[in-house]
């Protein structure tokens, strides 16, 4: 079998296309190679409910085998991103199950996460309003987040007698915030305005609520513009090195980027930049 053959053959086992991919329970839409999902409940603010945790979390899944999407918005439908579990449809029943459902339930709610930080696409999380519960953990396990001022931003699991300790908040957020800001926000189930969301590093960016769906589409665009594949093995170097001492994680991108080295995408990159250059600046 030639390297092309094997290449091909590689490929079909690995790669999938997301081509009239049509989910259940919530919106998906691609805007080239940007996918939005929308969490489209605004009549309730967007809560979950235990079938579009498990989609979201098939889809997050999936997208590591497709090439078609190179970044990802998430945003709610309305004027909120997520007001977290819907209490109807699943605080409620979570008081009647038992231990070995509860446990289930609380395993997928973690996968979830799990596939957000596993897939190779930059996620960016557009939150405007209510951004509450697994609302917060979703905008907190995305890789990028523009707000607006108004937007509130809380843990609250506090608040319904749970610990703050919920699908990787107690690793992930002080990653973000810092250790004593996330401890507030953990114990108190507070909300974190937009403003101050921004001041403390958890928004990246804060735009008019009008402006929510284009700033962070045009910046998906920029990102999925970019190297794929640097980008990818950038978002496992982000997630890998928490659990890395400094040497290990130098060695760890010393691998990195060799392997990098070796992509069109580099040496492209190195062809663009000569072409660009005057000739007095080249050499001979």
């Amino acid at each position: 079998m030639t390297e092309r053959a094997m290449s091909e053959h590689l490929r079909e086992g690995n790669r999938q296309s997301l081509q009239g991919y049509t989910p259940q329970h919530f919106g998906w839409a691609q805007h080239g190679d940007v996918g939005v999902i929308t969490l489209n409940r605004p009549e309730r603010k967007n809560p979950l409910t235990f079938e579009s945790y498990a989609e979201l979390r098939d889809l997050f899944r999936r997208l590591s085998y497709v090439d078609e999407v190179r970044a990802i918005v998430v945003q709610g439908a309305g004027d909120n991103f997520c007001s977290g579990g819907d209490v109807h449809e699943i605080i409620g029943p979570l008081t009647t199950m038992s231990m070995p459902d509860l446990l289930a339930f609380t395993r997928m709610t973690g996968d979830l996460v799990k596939a957000m930080r596993a897939c190779p696409q930059p996620v960016i999380a557009a939150i405007d309003g209510v951004c509450a519960g697994a609302g917060a953990i979703m905008a907190m396990a995305s890789d990028l987040r523009v707000g607006t001022a108004r937007s509130k931003t809380a843990f609250l699991f506090t608040r319904v007698g749970l610990a703050g300790c919920d699908m990787g908040a107690c690793s992930i957020l002080p990653r973000i915030v810092g250790q004593g800001r996330a401890s507030d926000l953990l114990y108190s189930g507070r909300s974190l305005g937009g403003e101050e969301g921004l001041s403390w590093g958890f928004m990246n960016r804060l735009v008019a609520p009008e402006r929510l769906l284009p700033e962070a589409l045009e910046w998906a665009q920029q990102i999925a513009g970019g190297p794929a594949f640097a980008h990818a093995m950038t978002k496992k170097m982000l997630h890998q090195e928490w659990a890395m001492g400094v040497d290990e994680a130098i060695e760890s991108e010393a691998q990195a980027q060799a392997i990098c080295m070796m992509t069109q995408d580099f040496h492209r990159a190195y062809h663009a930049f000569v072409a660009k250059q005057r000739p007095e600046f080249q050499g001979d």
